[in-house]
């Protein structure tokens, strides 16, 4: 028997990947998955997609990977990401959540362009919102493909450290949800949340594990441990925190089609991992193509 494959954190072309969901799953597997979490940033306007294309015997969790601000646990804050999964999608508050956030992305992408034309790069926010489905989140990832098809740039990486990093001349902010109203929001919705990549540190600045703690209290469910941007000490700080907090522990690619050089499968979680959140969410059904 084939050795169960899982892989909890991708993304389609309905926020900031290049595979549309179809695709997505497609490609999910032809790389040997036996299952794939479709967590777009901040919409599940791809679920219907994705979970229509799902080969026979092939597993679908459908989610979305939340924007949220956070006390850093050093007197400051910061950005942190939520793994939201199997959550009720018709919940008010996360419609209408997911609708500011979309408003949010787009205000934020148009001024980054603007400022980043003023200074001579070839970005059109114009060009890049035509080419975006009109519900799909826009971000930064996306002036990145206009500076890496400008030939500014070769890749997505070099676009963040030369011109998108937080803090970077032509950085932007952005009124993200408070991390413990999306716990409550997602629990609330029947989900289970799980905090992404949240120790890598070369990403700009991350929470402590002071607020990790905080987080659990308040209901979070697991940490993503297996990343590729965690290094080994990442990792070996979150499974014992993990295993301090009774936090489940997850592993997850983090794949973006072209948008990035990683492989689905690159990272996966444990099958008793996925288990255990299906067996916690009561807002939307593992699916399994027939």
């Amino acid at each position: 028997m084939a050795p169960e494959l899982i892989d909890l954190h991708t993304h389609s072309n309905r926020s900031d990947g290049t595979d549309t969901p179809a695709e997505l799953v497609a490609a999910a597997a032809a790389a040997g998955l036996s299952t794939v979490a479709i967590t777009d940033h901040d919409t599940t306007a791809g679920w219907d997609e994705a979970a229509a294309a799902l080969p026979p015997g092939m597993q679908l969790v459908r989610g979305a990977e939340l924007s949220c601000e956070s006390r850093d646990g050093r007197g400051g804050w910061c950005t942190v990401h939520l793994l939201a999964y199997l959550f009720d999608p018709s919940s008010p508050v996360i419609i209408a959540e997911q609708s500011r956030l979309r408003v949010e992305r787009r205000r934020r992408l148009r001024l980054m362009a603007d400022k980043m034309a003023a200074a001579g790069l070839p970005v059109d926010a114009d060009e890049i919102f035509a080419a975006l489905p009109p519900d799909a989140p826009a971000g930064r990832p996306h002036l990145a493909a206009a500076l890496i098809k400008a030939g500014v740039v070769g890749s997505v990486d070099e676009a963040f450290a030369s011109y998108l990093r937080t803090g970077g001349p032509f950085h932007i902010g952005r009124a993200d949800t408070p991390v413990l109203d999306a716990i409550q929001m997602i629990a609330e919705a029947g989900g289970v949340t799980v905090l992404a990549h949240g120790f890598a540190r070369h990403r700009g600045r991350t929470i402590t594990a002071e607020v990790v703690k905080e987080l659990a209290g308040a209901g979070l469910g697991g940490v993503e441990v297996f990343h590729p941007d965690h290094t080994p000490e990442n990792r070996a700080e979150l499974l014992e925190l993990a295993a301090d907090l009774d936090l489940l522990v997850t592993g997850s690619s983090d794949y973006h089609g072209g948008h990035k050089t990683i492989r689905l499968g690159q990272e996966t979680t444990a099958p008793e991992m996925l288990d255990a959140i299906v067996s916690r969410a009561t807002g939307a059904p593992l699916l399994t193509g027939s």
